[in-house]
């Protein structure tokens, strides 16, 4: 395969799970107010901290109000990762790659990047916001059935695989981290109505409530959910899942590649070794452990690894020599 279709393979799904996960953020946080409205009026900036975009927001708007974050995540073209600019991206990445990805896929993600074209507040506000993201959703769900059902499973598939759970690692460790550094309350309120909603609202942000439930009832406690979300094995969305696959998907294309294109024959692991090293550390973690060294200083380093871990499959699949 050429660098290049692997590099436009591995962004395309990058791209479309950053998308989803925006739109996941936007939706929870919406009907967090609304469960549990607040007279704040900055109810909606811990959105700019999950993602870190404070500078570029300030940048174009004047106020941390709903409009203004609405669209500056939604479709702003000054945002290179709102969702419909990463829409666009994933789409244009599939095109370049067309010959291996279906028609159905292909389908799927340009009505979608057809419908982001014409994305403005009014129309969102007049639909409402519920059934916008419900929409929306729904058209990530068709994407990645089509890709599950449609696509065969080689390197091609391998390359999509890398690009969708390295994404998904790095976000749901931003999530807990805004959650766990930006908002917990103090001693006094821990436990409080609005904490555990707020808590629901994480789990819910990473369609984790019902599995989190299944796995641990009702009651819903800080370290289960940090447990759940990072170390969970068996959870699509967990970090650990995430890089477990990551790490099978490796495993893959290594054995795939000519001997003369590894760095190592024997030791797949030694062209992406963040990577499995990350991999090895959430296998052997605890929530308890990742707490009482500091959780914030934990997820932090998990996402430098994650940054290592593209620079690392960018040196070894897509740099032209």
């Amino acid at each position: 395969m050429l660098r290049r279709i692997a590099a436009n393979l591995f962004w395309l799904t990058r791209y479309l799970e950053r998308a989803e996960w925006r739109a996941r953020l936007l939706d929870v946080n919406y009907r967090l107010l609304v469960e549990n409205p607040t007279e704040t009026k900055d109810e909606w900036w811990p959105l700019l901290a999950v993602t870190g975009e404070w500078d570029l927001f300030a940048e174009h708007y004047a106020a941390y109000d709903e409009r203004s974050i609405l669209a500056f995540f939604t479709f702003d073209p000054h945002n290179l990762s709102s969702i419909a600019s990463c829409i666009e991206y994933a789409r244009e990445n599939g095109r370049a790659a067309r010959n291996r990805i279906s028609p159905e896929v292909w389908l799927e993600i340009n009505t979608l990047y057809l419908e982001a074209k014409r994305w403005t507040s009014e129309l969102m506000l007049s639909r409402g916001l519920v059934p916008f993201f419900g929409d929306l959703r729904e058209r990530f769900y068709r994407i990645s059935g089509a890709m599950q059902s449609t696509l065969p499973r080689d390197t091609a598939y391998d390359f999509l695989s890398l690009g969708r759970w390295l994404e998904a690692a790095e976000n749901v460790t931003r999530l807990l981290d805004t959650k766990y550094h930006f908002l917990r309350p103090g001693p006094a309120d821990e436990g409080a109505p609005l904490d555990l909603s707020q808590w629901a609202a994480l789990l819910r942000s990473a369609s984790a409530l019902e599995a989190f439930r299944n796995a641990y009832g009702n009651a819903i406690g800080v370290e289960r959910v940090v447990e759940f979300i990072l170390f969970n094995a068996a959870f699509p969305r967990a970090a650990r899942f995430c890089l477990e696959r990551l790490e099978m998907a490796l495993d893959r294309i290594a054995s795939a590649c000519p001997t003369g294109l590894r760095a190592s024959a024997e030791n797949p692991a030694a062209e992406v070794p963040t990577a499995y090293a990350l991999s090895s550390k959430l296998r052997a973690g605890n929530a308890s452990a990742a707490m009482a060294g500091g959780l914030h200083e934990y997820l932090l380093a998990v996402q430098v690894d994650c940054a290592a871990i593209g620079d690392e499959i960018f040196t070894t699949y897509f740099k032209y020599e």
